[in-house]
């Protein structure tokens, strides 16, 4: 079988996603590329021998030498850049979050139903070998009926990776609460059996707004704006983005369509990075300690007692090749080259990517309004039976 030849939007922090695509006589191979950073466009040059580089986007997504298009670009270009490369009849893999607001995500999924074109979000944290062996769990019936769910997320590098660019402006993320939550809504979803309709936050710019160690407007990032042991504690950060108007903590409760009660808690400027997730049905509960290689799933489901450092079942988070995020990258990769190829049904969804970003949106203007409820608006059921019907008129 040839290569599914891709054409790529951005090699910005996840160029990385592009790279692992790019596995000539393996399925796929990135034969196009846009990118309007001259820099970047040059390590696109050497990562990609031969394929086109250029700095209009038109130029990739009108190749007549392109099968698909791969949307990596900062998230509130999203809407824009997918329908276009949707009329084009390529199918579009979109990372997530898909958009940052509610109208440009349904715009994005109207396009998709209008033309037929296939559209795919990366959701890449359904395939992360954690998220997968929880939701086995609850599959078994393990704890029983999913009741309610907590996450916890510790962001060690935020005021590496969203304090220094784009990601701190709500213009451009709407908020972090959207930005990082959204992938957390997912799997929250995913595990739940079930959408937020109502949503209550609280958050607030905590740390990195006193800091007055801010770039000039133009000026690019320092060489060293990210180091795997350096920067701490957070008050030593040097270098943020000129504009931070994005909360840096936040916390959120969600009552799902299906009676489930939900909290997600986010913080930038904890000293260590993973995700924390609780799950309590109506026979046992489970949590995960750690996220990654090494990390165990336990299960608490024989009988009341008081704290048990012990539980009645542990499992060992399976270990994969590496390839980014515990090795989901490549997985998703995977199902995206087979799903634009033959089309039939994906365990990620254009659907919960909607459901996790209006979530995401209306949990933002509830911090930003004293923590006053919102309602999740649904989505047009013609696109729901269309998306979740495998995309198939």
């Amino acid at each position: 079988m040839t290569d599914l030849r891709l054409g790529v939007l951005g090699f910005g922090l996840r160029g990385s996603l592009a790279r692992t695509a790019h596995r000539p006589g393996a399925g796929s191979r990135v034969t196009a590329l846009a990118e309007h950073d001259a820099t970047a466009r040059a390590e696109a040059a050497a990562a990609f021998p031969g394929a086109l580089i250029s700095s209009d986007h038109r130029k990739v997504v009108e190749d007549p030498d392109v099968d698909a298009i791969v949307v990596l670009t900062p998230d509130h270009t999203h809407a824009a850049l997918a329908r276009e490369a949707l009329r084009e009849g390529k199918p579009v893999f979109v990372e997530k979050p898909l958009e940052i607001g509610i109208e440009a995500c349904d715009e994005i999924l109207r396009t998709a139903y209008e033309t037929g074109t296939r559209l795919y979000v990366g959701h890449n944290m359904r395939h992360m070998p954690v998220v997968r062996l929880m939701r086995d769990i609850i599959e078994r019936g393990e704890i029983g009926e999913v009741k309610t769910v907590w996450v916890r997320h510790f962001v060690g590098y935020g005021g590496d990776w969203y304090f220094k660019d784009w990601h701190a402006e709500r213009r451009y993320t709407t908020g972090l609460l959207l930005q990082k939550a959204a992938h957390d809504i997912d799997v929250l979803h995913w595990l739940a059996s079930g959408y937020a309709r109502q949503v209550q936050a609280l958050g607030d710019l905590m740390v990195y707004g006193d800091n007055p160690h801010r770039r000039a407007p133009g000026e690019p990032k320092a060489d060293d704006w990210y180091t795997e042991d350096g920067h701490w504690p957070p008050h030593t950060q040097r270098g943020l983005n000129p504009v931070i108007d994005v909360e840096d903590v936040s916390l959120v409760n969600m009552r799902l369509d299906n009676g489930v009660l939900a909290a997600y808690q986010q913080c930038h400027f904890a000293p260590d990075y993973w995700r924390n997730y609780t799950v309590i049905g109506d026979a046992g509960r489970l949590e995960n300690f750690g996220d990654g290689p090494g990390a165990e799933v336990k299960v608490w489901n024989s009988r009341r007692s008081g704290y048990r450092g012990e539980a009645d079942a542990t499992y060992p988070v399976p270990e994969v090749d590496d390839g980014g995020h515990g090795g989901a990258d490549p997985l998703l990769i995977d199902e995206f080259v087979r799903f634009a190829r033959e089309g039939g049904r994906t365990d990620t969804s254009p659907v919960a990517a909607r459901m996790a970003v209006a979530a995401g949106v209306r949990a933002t203007e509830s911090l930003r309004n004293g923590g006053t409820p919102r309602e999740v608006p649904e989505l047009d059921p013609a696109l729901i039976a269309y998306f979740e019907g495998g995309q198939v008129r």
